[in-house]
């Protein structure tokens, strides 16, 4: 894996970053920061990252289990210290997974899985966080 960030020096302290895989990644800095709030800060895309991760995880595992998923959504809430470094030091996952007839033993599972064994996002940041989960199914 490989990821090139550039400093965008005429605006702030805005960065574009290119992933390995080709796509663009916009971050920026908070305006007291000496950035312009033009996009999401570096930690923010950490926190979307991890989110992703683990919801790819999810619908990933309900569908080889045969589960009819049809939606995935994932709140994440989280606490980072107060000294550098500011890693993150408390998550919340609350996810709220919709399909027919959903299991909650499934989803239950599926939930565990990503934490426990594949997402590697959620590996890392429980190396400094506290990392709970939740979650609500919706028929439909």
């Amino acid at each position: 894996m490989e990821c090139t960030v550039r400093w965008q020096s005429d605006a702030g302290m805005a960065f574009l970053a290119e992933t390995g895989s080709g796509h663009l990644l916009s971050m920026d800095g908070a305006v007291e920061g000496g950035g312009r709030n033009l996009a999401p800060r570096p930690m923010e895309t950490v926190l979307a990252g991890t989110g992703g991760c683990t919801a790819y995880d999810v619908v990933l595992i309900l569908k080889r289990g045969r589960q009819l998923v049809s939606g995935c959504v994932v709140k994440i809430d989280a606490d980072r210290a107060e000294t550098d470094p500011k890693v993150f030091t408390r998550m919340h996952m609350h996810f709220t997974v919709s399909g027919k007839g959903l299991s909650e033993a499934a989803v239950s599972r599926a939930i565990q899985l990503s934490h426990e064994k594949y997402c590697s996002a959620s590996a890392m940041i429980g190396k400094t966080a506290q990392m709970t989960t939740a979650f609500d199914i919706v028929e439909g």
